[in-house]
């Protein structure tokens, strides 16, 4: 079985619907998010995500690498979640 490359701190999105937050956790979970339940507002930072998570799958680059990309393509896309929105809901 493939290693899923996790990332060392998950990145959370806001896919489908307001509210309903996905907790993207390794490269291997990023490339399927980005593949099937991404927005249709896809730009450069997508197909980069993209790339850059393939790449880690097969050895060639860092997971940090594909954190970040995956950062840019939900920024991109508006659908990622700030931290500080998320600390609420760690409090307790």
């Amino acid at each position: 079985m493939m290693d899923n490359k996790p990332f060392e701190v998950p990145v959370v999105v806001e896919l489908g619907h307001v509210g309903k937050y996905r907790h993207i956790r390794s490269a291997q979970e990023a490339a399927e998010c980005l593949m099937t339940v991404w927005p249709l507002n896809r730009g450069p930072r997508h197909r980069d995500a993209l790339d850059t998570c393939l790449k880690v799958l097969e050895g060639y680059r860092s997971t940090a690498d594909a954190r970040r990309a995956l950062i840019e393509a939900a920024k991109e896309s508006e659908v990622l979640v700030p931290d500080d929105r998320l600390s609420d809901d760690r409090l307790h």
